[in-house]
């Protein structure tokens, strides 16, 4: 119950990062908005060393750079989709793309679902679908120019989260910050290089920096409860942020919040509930 809670948790802060970077990336180029997510993201992880520790043993440099790698991937594919959008169609691409692959590890390790989970599980991959889909999306074409970053980055989501999964039990944030850094440092030596097609416009510093935090936080929710719980489980749960992305453009931007998507919200708190009982 710990590690659901936990991943529900990193789910609700990973569809608010979404959000906000994703209208952070329509404002200026996406890399000019990664380069303050995260940084801002490894500030947090900083500061949260001291009260849960960190060691740096060698696994985990390997599995923290990894996850550092894909997180950057991550960070820029993700808001590059979002700004490109339909984000009713894309979001669900993004989602079960990031919730199948570790499923698919966490199975191949040896985790093992009762009857409970294998009705959850499934149902829970439905419920990722739904909540994430609105008014038109079955009309709506995406452009394959939208379709493959929309891949990418649920494959590069699905990375991060297995490679620190992989990282030493003891480790602390330590996996954390150093995927953390180097997801800055790619960051930042991408844009160095891309400098002259960034463009002119300013970044939404705010709006990024706080998309960072939250990342950093989900993040951080997601490693603890897969420490505690199956990653197959663990995995598909987070995959429900989009749920979070919907909450908040009803109540920021005033968008409806179709019947699919409530439908989609309550399969996902029976699905949940079925997960509890695995």
């Amino acid at each position: 119950m710990i590690a659901l809670l936990l991943a529900l948790g990193s789910s609700l802060a990973y569809g608010c990062a979404d959000f906000l970077g994703g209208l952070g990336a329509r404002k200026a180029h996406v890399l000019r908005t990664v380069m303050i997510a995260a940084p801002a993201s490894l500030v947090v992880e900083l500061l949260l060393w001291p009260f849960l520790g960190a060691s740096f043993g060698v696994q985990t440099l390997a599995w923290g750079a990894a996850s550092g790698v894909a997180s950057a991937a991550a960070f820029a594919l993700l808001y590059k989709t979002l700004a490109i959008g339909p984000m009713s169609v894309l979001s669900p691409v993004t989602a079960l793309v990031s919730a199948v692959l570790p499923v698919g590890v966490g199975l191949f390790q040896g985790e093992h679902l009762g009857p409970a989970g294998l009705i959850g599980l499934p149902l829970a991959l439905a419920a990722v679908v739904m909540v994430s889909a609105g008014k038109g999306a079955g009309s709506v074409r995406p452009s394959r120019a939208a379709l493959l970053p929309a891949f990418g980055a649920g494959a590069a989501i699905a990375l991060q989260l297995i490679f620190l999964h992989q990282a030493p039990s003891d480790s602390g944030v330590g996996p954390l910050i150093i995927g953390r850094a180097v997801s800055s440092a790619v960051t930042l030596i991408a844009a160095g290089v891309l400098y002259r097609r960034l463009g002119s416009e300013k970044p939404a510093y705010a709006m990024s920096a706080t998309a960072g935090v939250l990342d950093s936080v989900a993040n951080l929710l997601f490693l603890l409860a897969a420490r505690s719980g199956d990653l197959a489980v663990v995995a598909v749960i987070t995959a429900l942020y989009p749920a979070g992305t919907v909450l908040l453009a009803r109540s920021v931007l005033g968008e409806r919040i179709h019947r699919s998507q409530l439908i989609g919200l309550g399969t996902a708190a029976a699905a949940v509930s079925l997960l509890a009982l695995t």
